[in-house]
Order: structure tokens, then sequence, then C-alpha cells
């Protein structure tokens, strides 16, 4: 029996674009993983991560149903606690980290490693963004901004203020130009960028505390080889050990290699304002204005003390009135469940 081609016809090529959909419909689900991935240092940070957790899944619009990692330190034991059954709500995946020898004194040495651990494993899990924040960080709306050109690999905030940079427009100084020298950082990579907080412009030094990344790029594993080398050496040890600052701020000083050898400037851009704002970060550091006013803004952090702010804070701060509740009943409260 013969069949008509006015039959064959149509699945034939039915059957021909069935792999392609198929193809297309896996590129999608990968374009719509996002992965937002944090580090805790110390057990008292367990809060924080419950409050952002908690902020994602009610602000965060499309990136509400992200998954979300928290790394911990080795250190930590992690008991059946009120605030570990709360995180376990709110979907967060408790995955462990290790820090290699040789780290001790240098504050916040976990943040490279716990960050190079989520990265493989975003890239092995086909993630197609990755979303590096502090615990301290909290969503008040959805971070469009995170949704990359497809020609861009890095959406960064600069620092705060310029506590540990190299300001542009005069020479590094001995840690700087030993760092450069390490990470292989030459002056045509670098380019100016002007701090959030006292208006200092500065060469290129990314914020740590919150990056938008392709995992497959592998800047953040770089991130930890660099500051594996830098912890190594001598001048840079000696540096560290006379300053303060230089101690606490040289796993961020070490990000500047990692992205600026692995990415040239057309494949980053740097997030608005809008993004890692600094609630009342003047009351403990130095700042060129207030930041009290949450008008537009998508993320922000808490790095003030509340012995700083006092506890009218919120009557100073300007914004959406559900955000403003919302924050009242989780922020400045002291250790526990907010």
């Amino acid at each position: 029996m013969k069949i008509s081609t006015k039959f064959l016809l149509p699945l034939i090529i039915a059957a021909a674009l069935l792999p392609a959909c198929g193809q297309n419909t896996r590129q999608e689900n990968n374009m719509n993983k996002r992965i937002i991935a944090t580090a805790i240092i110390w057990k008292e940070q367990l809060p924080d991560i419950v409050r952002l957790a908690e902020s994602i899944r009610t602000f965060g619009g499309k990136y509400s149903d992200a998954r979300i990692w928290a790394f911990y330190s080795p250190d930590i034991e992690l008991d059946d606690s009120l605030l570990v059954r709360k995180l376990e709500d709110f979907g967060v995946e408790l995955k462990p980290y290790t820090i290699p020898e040789g780290t001790a004194g240098f504050y916040y040495a976990g943040k490279p490693y716990a960050a190079a651990e989520a990265e493989a494993m975003a890239a092995e899990d086909s993630a197609n963004i990755l979303v590096w924040v502090d615990p301290d960080t909290i969503f008040l709306m959805e971070p469009d901004a995170f949704n990359l050109p497809t020609d861009i690999s890095l959406a960064y905030r600069t620092v705060m203020h310029n506590r540990a940079g190299s300001l542009y427009g005069q020479p590094p100084d001995i840690l700087w130009q030993r760092i450069y020298e390490l990470t292989s950082v030459t002056d045509d990579m670098l380019f100016p960028m002007t701090t959030q907080a006292d208006v200092q412009k500065i060469r290129a030094y990314f914020h740590c505390g919150i990056l938008v990344l392709r995992p497959q790029k592998g800047i953040l594993r770089r991130w930890a080889d660099d500051f594996s080398k830098l912890i190594l050496d001598s001048i840079i040890v000696e540096q560290c050990r006379a300053d303060v600052d230089k101690r606490v701020f040289l796993h961020q000083n070490a990000l500047t290699g990692a992205v600026l050898n692995i990415l040239g400037r057309d494949e980053m851009f740097e997030l608005s304002d809008r993004y890692n704002y600094p609630l009342l970060f003047e009351k403990n550091y130095e700042a060129s204005r207030p930041f009290n006013d949450l008008t537009d803004v998508v993320s922000m952090r808490c790095v003030v003390s509340a012995e700083k702010v006092g506890p009218e804070w919120y009557a100073e701060v300007k914004g959406p009135s559900d955000r403003i509740a919302w924050l009242k009943d989780r922020l400045f409260r002291g250790p526990g469940v907010h």
C-alpha cells in the first residue's frame, strides 16, 4: 500500500524538528537557571542568611524561585537549630567548603574559596547566571539587571569607600604594586572607578559582596588561586602585618587580577547604585551624603551596627512604606530569628 506524500511530508518535517526542539528546550532551561550563593564565615551570620533568603522569596520577582546556596566554614557545626530549619524552609541548600592551610590571620579568607566552589558547582550544573552576594544583602525588588546580555559575563559594583584601594592618577603603593605583579595586571588593563560613599576615584577595584557572572568563565576560581598566591608572598604578608585595613581587605584586592585577566572591559558593566545600597552607611563610616532613601533600591546592605543607628532608625528612612515596615521587623534586632 502506498502512502501519499501529502501525509508523509508533515511527519518527516516533525521528526526532523524534534532534536532541535529538545535542544532549544534544554538551552532555555539553562538560560533560566539562576543561582544565588553566599558564604557563612561565622555562625552569627545565620540570621542574615535567613533574612537574605526570605527577601529573595518575597521580593525577588523572577528570581524568587532561584536556587540559594549557603557555603559554611568547616569550623561551623550546624545543628538542628531553629535557624537551620528556617533556612531549609526557605529552600536554602547548605554546603560545606574547604579552606587551605595558611589563611589564619587574614580576615574573610574563606570567601574566595567558598566562591570558587560555588562557581565550579554552578558551572557543572550548567547554570547561566551565578549571583554571589554577602550574607547581609537584602533584596527589595526584582533584580532585572542580573539578566546579563549575551555579550556580558560580569556585572559588578565598585567598593563602597576607599579603605584599601589605589587612587587613580597616583602611583600605587607597595602592596598594590606587588598585587599587580603577582596577578599579571598591567597598566593598560586598569580603568577608573568612583566609590559610592566617599566619592574617590580609584583604580579598578571590584566589590566582592555582589558579583553577577557566568560561572563558566572561571573568575571566582581564579580569585581563590590568586588569593592563595598573595598570602604566601613575604612582601604582602609584611604589608598586611603592619596595616590592619590591608589585612582585612586582601581577599577583595585579589579579585582585581582575577577579573581583569579573564574579561575585557567590554565584557562587564557596573550595576547602578540601586544595587548594594549601604543603608545608613554614614552612621558608621565616612560618607559624602546620607544613605537613607530606599526609593527604587533593588538590593541593600546592612553594614552598620544597631548601636550606631539607634532604635528609631526607620524614622529617618524614605521609601516604600511596605518595605520599610518589613525591614523594621528584621533589622537591628540583635541575634536570633528575625
